[in-house]
């Protein structure tokens, strides 16, 4: 196999990136990011890292278009409600759910036009992939953004996958109680804002 062109210094500050001009509280948090690679989003059982991902997903409709594989809950009434509650409706045109749409399918969905520009995946858990079939995956559409939803371990991503997706990953971000304390960007120039997700929902744990 031919080995590839070293890259120069002239490539890499010829390179121009696809970036997501993020505003307000979006880029003091997560800074201005590229539209491509992985993200990975951490939490606990009730935490709210679902209606965090679909608050994102909501916002990144501005900037293409969204796919949400729903693997752990799928069509339900959880599902439902946080659609809901969110306002998904508004951005119907240009956010998908897949329902628990294996792997093997979403991978054919993506070699298609018109096919979602950003991917959610929820949970990592339920997706069957491992640490190198993930690699393939970002590396195999590497003008997409895939967006991990993980369990977690007490303070860590839960199971090997999901440790290796946040080494690599450019945006880790661990929710807790509706919000997120130390978003983890590289993006951000300086020192990344905490996050709140839900003000409701950190006032309710708040008071318990």
């Amino acid at each position: 196999m031919k080995p590839q062109r070293a890259i120069s210094v002239n490539d890499i500050l010829n390179y121009n990136p696809k970036v997501m001009e993020f505003e307000g509280k979006w880029l003091d948090s997560f800074g201005k990011p590229e539209m491509s690679g992985s993200w990975i989003i951490c939490g606990g059982s009730g935490s709210g890292k679902t209606h965090f991902a679909l608050e994102l997903a909501k916002y990144l409709t501005n900037f293409g278009k969204v796919g949400y594989d729903s693997l752990e809950q799928g069509l339900s009434l959880s599902l439902k409600k946080a659609i809901k509650k969110i306002g998904m409706l508004d951005v119907a045109g240009r956010f998908v759910i897949l329902n628990k749409e294996p792997v093997a399918e979403f991978i054919n969905r993506l070699k298609k036009r018109k096919s979602p520009d950003i991917l959610f995946i929820d949970s990592l858990q339920y997706s069957g992939l491992n640490k190198d079939t993930a690699k393939a995956l970002i590396d195999q559409f590497s003008n997409k953004l895939f967006i991990f939803i993980s369990h977690s371990e007490g303070n860590k991503p839960a199971g090997r996958t999901a440790n290796a997706i946040w080494f690599h990953s450019d945006v880790k971000l661990f929710v807790e109680n509706y919000k997120i304390p130390e978003p983890k960007s590289r993006f951000v120039e300086g020192v990344a804002k905490p996050f709140i997700t839900w003000e409701e929902g950190v006032l309710n744990n708040l008071e318990q």
